[in-house]
């Protein structure tokens, strides 16, 4: 499967004086979480500290203490300002964590509104579960962390350019180099000295897709020891992205003919701005068929989105070219005639209340929390309104759920039926497809020794193995979390203690055991819809015996469960 490692005796290791190792402690064989502690002979530090995004079990690993003492830790770098790469940053300060935070000035200047939003976001969800808590005679418990807390972890980022080699010490050197997936996003070259010998790591963080609106194109590397490489699409390819915008156009049109509203989850930063610089740019091609949808109003629906907007048009040196050129003649290219911002919750609610179509797009992408869940909960019993997806949605989560077919969904515990178009539109994505990933690798001059795969549901990491393999013949490994690996310049060892595998394995089936009540509760709804329906029309009375004394069965089993 094109997984294997050199598997040693620990003794040999020691021996060769060998001392980087890399722990996978988030988005390994998952999407969300993305974290990896580094240690050598005399630093410690960590590439991202994103939070984990979906069910309880991911709202669980996200209370779990580090394996390690963040106070000693010497820096952080951050590939990007996504939630699921920076999002435990306030909680690993309110840990212990006391050093700098390094990222590039565009990711730096959106954790600032990012970090704060997420706080909120934990706050006000804690308080939601402290009411069922107290309701249950339960004590409260504290949020992962507050808005304040997020605002006080601020003054350890610092900020750095692309393309600049920063020495951080006599052992570790550093460049960012673009990646093209959101503004400030990074490629981060490491350059690790140890026994007279320089090794190179490189994280691609989240790796753009060619010819995103705005940005560059993630920068081509010439180089690699060990490639740690991301593959949320990397067993898929895009629609063609040159026909996206006619897709979205005519999904928006066909729903505005029925007199509906187009609901676009999106996320806050990335996708929003990117949508609202297509329908500017494009807006001279569909003649009449743009005037159609500029008839109606566009709302970004989302006090972090509008700041977002802010913050892109402050960083036009992470422009392409042609964005640019729109500034230099005038043209901001994030704005248009019948654009609304709707900043406070007093403005939102009343989008719910018009009577006639509009385009609403708002935060979080994955449905996950923010103002969409009011937006959904209006608008998904409505034939005529369509829900429109634009970005990826993690397992788990209520836009994955959505988007793979689901009848009913709860939203603010009451129960919604599914009866608005659900679309998805892939080329909107900010992540490369298997063909980008692939060729991205294909154009360094000097290849990896081996590729570590992150940042990817299972099937896609199998899948990317085997094309890595087919393609360039690299060896690749796909750590679980909480694998640890020792690296030299010439060598990979698997160096996670038995022990400490025990301990990994028992931790994460109690985790399962979360995710499986949650499904045993989703399954167990459905099945409730099927026999009430069922039971309504007419039935053999030796059915209902039956299914009466299966019901008791069930009925005996969770008992038994809780007992």
């Amino acid at each position: 499967m094109g997984v294997n490692v050199e598997l040693n005796d620990k003794v040999n290791i020691f021996c060769e004086a060998i001392n980087m190792k890399i722990t996978f402690l988030g988005a390994a064989r998952t999407v969300t979480g993305s974290c990896y502690f580094i240690e050598t002979d005399r630093y410690k530090f960590l590439v991202d500290c994103g939070m984990f995004q979906g069910r309880s079990k991911e709202d669980a690993q996200n209370e779990e203490p580090f394996p390690f003492n963040p106070g000693d830790l010497d820096f952080i770098l951050l590939t990007h300002a996504h939630i699921d790469h920076s999002g435990r940053i306030p909680k690993i300060f309110l840990d212990g964590f006391k050093g700098e935070v390094i990222a590039t000035k565009a990711t730096v200047e959106l954790c600032g509104i990012m970090l704060p939003d997420s706080g909120h976001i934990q706050e006000f969800e804690n308080e939601w579960k402290n009411r069922k808590r107290l309701r249950a005679g339960k004590p409260p418990i504290p949020p992962l962390y507050t808005h304040q807390d997020a605002v006080d972890c601020l003054k350890l980022f610092r900020k750095e350019p692309y393309g600049k080699i920063i020495v951080l010490n006599d052992e570790i050197s550093i460049r960012f180099n673009d990646a093209g997936h959101m503004l400030g996003s990074a490629i981060i070259e490491i350059w690790v000295k140890e026994n007279g010998e320089k090794t190179k790591l490189v994280f691609t963080g989240d790796l753009g897709n060619s010819d995103i609106p705005i940005l560059r194109d993630p920068t081509i590397l010439e180089s690699a020891d060990y490639l740690i490489i991301e593959s949320t699409y990397g067993n898929r390819l895009h629609i063609d992205k040159s026909n996206k915008t006619d897709l979205f156009v005519n999904i928006i049109n066909s729903t505005l003919d029925k007199g509906g509203n187009v609901i676009i989850p999106s996320f806050a930063v990335g996708r929003t701005q990117e949508i609202i610089y297509e329908l500017n740019k494009k807006r001279e091609r569909y003649n009449g068929t743009y005037e159609k949808i500029m008839s109606v109003p566009v709302f970004i629906d989302s006090p972090l989105a509008i700041s977002a907007t802010e913050i892109f048009r402050n960083n036009l040196d992470c422009y392409d070219e042609e964005a640019r050129s729109y500034v230099e003649n005038g043209d901001n290219p994030l704005d248009f005639a019948g654009l609304q911002f709707t900043r406070t919750p007093e403005e939102s609610k009343a989008l719910n209340e018009r009577t006639d179509s509009s385009i609403i797009i708002s935060a979080s992408g994955m449905c996950e929390a923010g103002r969409i869940k009011h937006h959904l909960k209006h608008n998904l019993w409505r034939p005529e309104c369509t829900i429109l997806f634009v970005g990826y949605q993690a397992e788990g989560t209520l836009g994955r759920r959505l988007l793979d077919g689901a009848k009913k969904v709860k939203i603010f515990g009451e129960e919604i039926t599914v009866n608005a178009r659900i679309e998805m539109i892939e080329g909107y994505s900010g992540h490369a497809d298997r063909e980008g990933l692939l060729s991205w690798i294909g154009s360094m001059r000097r290849k990896p020794r081996k590729i570590f795969i992150v940042h990817g549901e299972e099937d896609s990491m199998l899948d990317f193995a085997n094309a890595i393999s087919d393609e360039f013949g690299i060896e690749t490994i796909i750590p679980f979390r909480g694998e640890s690996y020792v690296i030299s310049r010439e060598r990979v060892y698997e160096s996670t203690a038995k022990a400490e595998l025990d301990a990994i394995t028992r931790r994460f089936k109690r985790l399962e055991i979360l995710d499986m009540l949650e499904k045993l509760k989703e399954e167990l709804d459905e099945a409730s819809e099927i026999v009430i329906n069922d039971l309504k029309q007419e039935t053999e009375d030796s059915f209902v015996d039956s299914l009466m004394e299966r019901l008791k069965s069930v009925e005996k089993s969770i008992v038994d469960v809780i007992r």
